[in-house]
């Protein structure tokens, strides 16, 4: 197991960490024995978020724009949300040293984009998937019990948040 990955899983919303373990563990025995899933990203502060935005916007933020979400504006900013690569060991060590974005491989042998295998894991699990928006964001999944953005940072500013400040929902 990688233990990045577990680690961010602590990260998230209290509501969908031991969901979120299910799928990672899920996803990864549906991928062959040289493709893992690594979740990149999980949790992200209001100011994380914002010096993301401001990449590709702004003067000193070099890049292309990643992002259509102001801090509180992204699922990331509740711990709702997680970005994922996969990672390849190329060389058969054990090591999974590559990471890879690319939707299309196989890299497992199997005729199924490993991609595909990682989404319709999440799926099955009634995640959103960043792939189907008209913003393509194909890295990306999110869980929104209902609520979106705005009723999330309405919450959040009204203090209805638990002890370790994840909104109360």
């Amino acid at each position: 197991m990688d233990e990045i990955s577990l680690q961010r899983i602590t990260q998230a919303h209290p509501k969908i960490r031991a969901e979120l373990l299910k799928i990672y563990k899920e996803a990864n025995n549906a991928l062959g024995k040289n493709v893992r899933l690594r979740f990149t990203q999980v949790f992200r502060t209001f100011k994380e978020q914002d010096d993301l935005f401001a990449k590709g916007r702004t003067t000193g933020k070099k890049g292309a724009i990643v992002t259509q979400s102001k801090g509180g504006q992204s699922y990331h900013n509740y711990g709702l949300a997680v970005d994922f690569c996969l990672l390849i060991d190329t060389n058969g060590d054990g090591t999974f040293e590559t990471p890879s974005f690319d939707p299309l491989r196989d890299f497992d042998g199997d005729r199924i984009a490993d991609w595909k295998e990682v989404v319709s894991v999440f799926k099955k699990y009634g995640y959103e998937w960043g792939g189907d928006w008209r913003f393509k964001d194909m890295p990306h999944f999110q869980k929104t019990f209902g609520y979106n953005w705005r009723k999330l940072l309405e919450l959040h500013k009204a203090g209805k948040v638990d002890k370790q400040g994840y909104v109360l929902i």
